[in-house]
């Protein structure tokens, strides 16, 4: 519950659960989760975050269309990799994100 609160779980939870738990290769972990969050997770949550007047459409409007460009050649590169560079790489960048959050104050 407290994860869904602060708003991780596709990329830090769900995907190594279905690496580690489920023995899913990286690439199809990545792309089984992004193929289930968009639809109830990125719909609802922006509606609601929508309605309490929480979002800069425009800036969201053109983070998506990077999103767009980024998603298809990321994903293009991802499948082209093989699955224990992904898995290193994607580890790599949850601890440089976990260092930084531990080191930034606000």
């Amino acid at each position: 519950m407290g994860v869904i609160l602060i708003g991780i779980g596709g990329g830090i939870i769900i995907v190594p659960a279905l690496v580690l738990m489920f023995g899913f290769s990286q690439q199809m972990a990545q792309g089984t989760t992004l193929a289930t969050l968009i639809p109830p997770v990125g719909l609802l949550a922006a509606y609601a975050y929508y309605r309490e007047g929480a979002i800069d459409v425009r800036a969201a409007l053109w983070i998506a269309a990077g999103f767009v460009v980024g998603g298809f050649f990321g994903a293009k590169l991802a499948v082209m990799l093989s699955t224990s560079v992904l898995t290193k790489v994607f580890a790599i960048i949850l601890v440089v994100i976990a260092v930084r959050m531990w080191f930034t104050t606000e």
